[in-house]
């Protein structure tokens, strides 16, 4: 990986409240949405969770992501889905980032700095 990161213009939104040790996100919220752009750090493993539909697409790394029982590895320039409600979750084995969009306009809080 080269060294990517997030510019100002995105490290410059309000920071997302995420409860998974390693990940850093910023959020965009609009009136029925909302778009983080998260720096994942090498985790491993998220349990298995759900909640309302999402995109995202990889902007650098790789990641193992499970949707609905089906794990692919996605790279530099993937997108996926996840429906509503789909049981998903993912492995992180290097340092990756992603944007993410939310059909849910509060999926994430604002973290309190």
């Amino acid at each position: 990986m080269k060294d990517f990161n997030f510019p100002d213009l995105i490290k410059g939104l309000p920071r997302a409240d995420i409860t998974f040790k390693g990940i850093k996100g910023w959020l965009s919220q609009g009136p029925d949405h909302q778009i983080v752009f998260m720096d994942i750090e090498p985790i491993g493993e998220v349990a298995d969770h759900s909640h309302g539909e999402q995109w995202g697409v990889v902007l650098e790394g790789e990641m193992d992501l499970k949707i609905g029982g089906v794990t692919k590895t996605y790279r530099k320039g993937d997108s996926y889905y996840i429906g509503d409600g789909v049981v998903h979750g993912a492995s992180f084995k290097k340092r990756t980032f992603v944007m993410d969009m939310f059909r849910q306009k509060d999926r994430y809080k604002v973290k309190s700095e």
